[in-house]
């Protein structure tokens, strides 16, 4: 690593300065053009179910909107907040439920605040910079499975000067920090927290065996010296968004592993599909220099075994987790699990890059409730999203005759296999949410703030602006959230309708397309939407991953944040600010739909333990005074 100030990089700018990505989008394009053949276009868009209820044509006033949403939102909204600690509505609180560093067994020990964990309980304690998570029901207990994305090196290295790596242990350390963390939580009369020694918890970090499964199991690209069958990998990394299936397993998402990377030979020649996945010749971690796994000049097949979805089953910590290669190889974000009506397994899967795909897999089988399920996610057909400018679209399959590639190829290079069918670029595609109660289906598209005539994507699929496009915006800086909805309400389905539910924007500062959707207000201006998750009642809780500065274009977005948004009528209202400087990413419910645990990732100093102390990524437990359902 150079001596630089990289590690003070989000993943985003850091990936930026390896492989910067399309300017434009083709779903720019579509949107635009959707835009203006509606007539939508008056200042600002009308889009989502709250300003135009798509495919009937007619718009609905902001007075009828406030109406018709006025009961579905048990919390009074709260305003904007620049601090460092947590704000929710009035009648809620919340506490710390699990903070980086702290014991999962009781033979670990705690964070210190001079020298972060050490290395010899780096695999014991909860994880750094939590992300996606889900809950589960194991004997009447209660665990959560959770992601940690990535490390902040300065505070987990603080002996060393500016956080850099210099040792094969700090190597280590780094690495079992991140991961995949499964615990037993419990509530008692102090709040939620961890259940120490609970024999179901686990860590699993980029040192865990993992099976390989589906069309790349085995294949020539997936073999290295340490694993000559291609059958087995050490670990797994970046993990990102999550997921649940209906069988009860954990689904955790790979995102940015091109970042790990590097190589020690300055000549070396990186072979074909590197670029597309921006693998680059140094890694952010400097692992290359202490641990030959990642030296790609050493081990150049090592990288193709990243960027899955992994599948852990939280109820047994002996079993192995398994990649499932069919599900396809990019920068996961989440893995959206639905069950079509013929007893298919759908999964969404967005692929967090500027101009690259939304996609979505259908198993061949079918689930029956106690029948086997070990070829649901490794046997079916992965497809790539087209989006028209007459608000439909269609799945486009990644086959070999469709893309010139047999089928290893297509899981292992999924991104060229989307651009030769001509898929649809986007706009950083992150967390899909599918609705429980209605049949459709909600994309994060994050933002994208470089954008211009000249760029595309690292496959050269052009990036530029079409009319009605769902990324309708010249420099989108606040993104939006695209909703479609499946022929014959049928997930599995090839055709689709689909329209913008919000586009985030700040009226306040703009009076063009910047400003937003009609469903944007002074009230609950946000930026950057990043995780989504719907509760049991078909409410779509959304969280902000953006800009806090809260100047110019982002003034009054304060903090990142989450909201609630109503998808009958496309109100949209703030429950909660996080601290300073963090990402409020994750959700997920306690049982009994008392509590709702939430995630705050990379939090500014002092959060969550006071003055003078480091700030530490945690698990918060939000509930309702008077303990009635959050969700």
């Amino acid at each position: 690593m150079s001596d630089d100030n990289t590690y003070d990089l989000s993943w985003d700018e850091w990936d930026e300065l390896q492989r910067p990505a399309a300017a434009t989008t083709d779903f720019d394009a579509v949107v635009e053009t959707a835009i203006s053949r509606r007539g939508f276009l008056s200042g600002i868009v009308a889009f989502g179910s709250g300003a135009a209820v798509m495919g009937a044509g007619t718009l609905l006033s902001s007075t009828s909107v406030e109406a018709q949403a006025a009961g579905r939102f048990g919390f009074d909204p709260i305003a904007i907040q620049t601090d460092n600690t947590i704000h929710v509505p009035t009648g809620y609180s919340w506490s710390p439920v699990a903070k980086w560093g702290e014991p999962l067994f009781s033979d670990a020990e705690d964070l210190s605040q001079d020298f972060g964990v050490g290395v010899a309980s780096s695999d014991r304690v909860f994880g750094e910079n939590t992300d996606g998570m889900e809950t589960f029901v194991v004997d009447g207990r209660q665990v959560i499975a959770v992601n940690h994305e990535y490390v902040n090196t300065k505070i987990n290295l603080p002996q060393n000067a500016d956080g850099a790596v210099l040792s094969a242990d700090d190597v280590l350390t780094l690495q079992n920090m991140q991961g995949v963390t499964v615990m037993e939580v419990a509530e008692s009369a102090d709040g939620w927290g961890i259940v120490v020694d609970s024999d179901l918890n686990r860590r699993i970090t980029q040192l865990t065996p993992m099976a390989i499964s589906g069309p790349a199991a085995g294949h020539d690209l997936m073999k290295t010296d340490a694993d000559p069958d291609g059958m087995t990998i050490l670990g797994t990394m970046n993990n990102c968004g999550a997921g649940k299936t209906p069988w009860g397993t954990y689904l955790t998402c790979e995102e940015n592993f091109n970042g790990y990377f590097g190589s020690t030979d300055a000549d070396f020649v990186a072979p074909d599909g590197y670029a597309r996945y921006g693998i680059g010749a140094e890694g952010r971690y400097a692992y290359e220099k202490f641990d030959a796994r990642f030296d790609t000049s050493k081990n150049p097949n090592e990288p193709n075994r990243f960027g899955y979805v992994v599948e852990i089953d939280p109820s047994d910590p002996t079993a192995m987790p398994v990649k499932h290669t069919a599900l396809g190889r990019f920068k996961h974000e989440n893995a959206a699990v639905v069950i079509a009506p013929d007893g298919r397994v759908v999964v969404y899967l967005g692929d967090d890059e500027r101009g690259e795909f939304l996609y979505k897999y259908v198993s061949t089988g079918v689930y029956t409730p106690g029948g086997p399920t070990d070829t649901l996610l490794s046997d079916g057909q992965l497809y790539a999203a087209k989006f028209d400018t007459n608000m439909t679209g269609e799945w486009l399959a990644l086959t070999p005759e469709a893309t010139g590639m047999d089928a290893a190829e297509i899981a292992i290079f999924t991104r060229t296999a989307a651009s030769a069918v001509g898929a649809t670029t986007m706009d950083r595609p992150e967390w899909v949410a599918v609705n429980p109660v209605a049949v459709e289906a909600y994309c994060a598209l994050t933002n994208n703030s470089r954008r211009g005539p000249d760029f595309t994507n690292a496959g050269g699929d052009p990036a530029v602006a079409i009319e009605g496009s769902p990324n309708p915006r010249d420099a989108n800086n606040y993104g939006q959230i695209v909703r479609w909805r499946p022929e014959n309400d049928d997930h599995a389905a090839i055709d689709f309708t689909w329209d913008l539910y919000v586009m985030a924007g700040n009226p306040t500062v703009h009076d063009d397309l910047n400003a937003g959707s009609d469903n944007i207000n002074e009230g609950n201006l946000f930026n950057s939407p990043d995780g989504m998750m719907f509760d049991s009642t078909g409410m779509l809780w959304i969280q902000t991953d953006g800009d806090d500065s809260n100047e110019e274009g982002y003034a009054g977005m304060g903090n990142n944040q989450m909201l609630a948004g109503d998808p009958a009528t496309g109100q949209i209202e703030r429950f909660m600010t996080g601290p300073n400087g963090s990402e409020v990413t994750g959700l997920a419910w306690s049982a009994d739909k008392r509590t709702m645990f939430v995630g705050i990732q990379h939090p500014s100093a002092p959060f969550p333990d006071g003055d003078g102390m480091l700030a530490r990524s945690s698990i918060v437990a939000i509930k309702r005074d008077d303990n009635a359902l959050v969700g």
